[in-house]
Order: C-alpha cells, then sequence, then structure tokens
C-alpha cells in the first residue's frame, strides 16, 4: 500500500508560498508559508500535519490494543504537541495526551499498560526518531 501527498512551493522562504494536496483530497491545494510554519498565518504547516498524523496513529492503535484485550473501546482523545527548535531546526520531542473514557472492565493500570503499547508500536511513533511522552487520564 502507498499514501501519495504532493507540495508546490513558489517564491523565497520568507515571502513565498505553497500548496499541499493528499490522495484522498482531504487537503486540496492547502495553502502553507513561512507565516503558517514560523507565525500564525492561515493555513498549514509540516510539523502541524506531523502531529496531526501521530494523533491520529495513536488513538487508533489504542483502540485495537483495547480491542484485542478484549475491551470495547468507548472515547479515546489525544493531543499532540510536537516541539521544534528554532535554532537548530529539528523536531526535539512530541508529547501525547490521552483521555479515555467510557471502557466498560479496563482497570486504570491496564488502560496505561495498553496505551502505553500503542505509543510504543503506533505506525507514526515507529517512523519517527524523536522523544515521545505521554501522560493519560482515565475517566
Amino acid at each position: 500500500m502507498k499514501r501519495t501527498a504532493k507540495a508546490h512551493w513558489n517564491g523565497t522562504l520568507q515571502e513565498g508560498k505553497g500548496e499541499i494536496s493528499t490522495q484522498s483530497t482531504v487537503l486540496n491545494n492547502t495553502n502553507y508559508s513561512f507565516k503558517t510554519r514560523f507565525a500564525d498565518g492561515i493555513g498549514t504547516n509540516p510539523e502541524e500535519l506531523i502531529a496531526a498524523a501521530h494523533a491520529g496513529c495513536f488513538t487508533m492503535a489504542v483502540g485495537a490494543a483495547l480491542t484485542q484485550a478484549g475491551f470495547t473501546p468507548g472515547d479515546l482523545t489525544t493531543d499532540a504537541v510536537l516541539d521544534l527548535d528554532m535554532a537548530a531546526l529539528s523536531i526535539t520531542a512530541i508529547h501525547l495526551s490521552l483521555v479515555g473514557s467510557a471502557i466498560e472492565g479496563v482497570s486504570a493500570d491496564k488502560f496505561k499498560e495498553i496505551a502505553e503499547g500503542a505509543k510504543a508500536n503506533c505506525i507514526i511513533s515507529k517512523a519517527l526518531n524523536v522523544p515521545i511522552t505521554l501522560d493519560i487520564q482515565y475517566q
């Protein structure tokens, strides 16, 4: 299976602009620029997309792991915060915050164990070469 995306850029780093599109067309000529990446412009940026991909992948992995362990997943919500070191121009870490609720029969300890396994084994986690931290709330 292959997934594809396309980016186009025109102009200098600070004054230029570009568009990002995905195979699914969820992103279709979505704007990105220096301002959307390093300030507060309207559009997206590569780091935001990595954080979104990680949040989505990890949350699905938790749901899959709960199912494999015999539990019916309820509500799972993940926030992903990507740290970008502007001086080094590198991603230095990603922090995931997971909130789970309405999962019948799972203890807080078992939920934490399952979530830690999902953090280590989700596809995006395995693709990244940065420290990944996790905090968990189980309601």
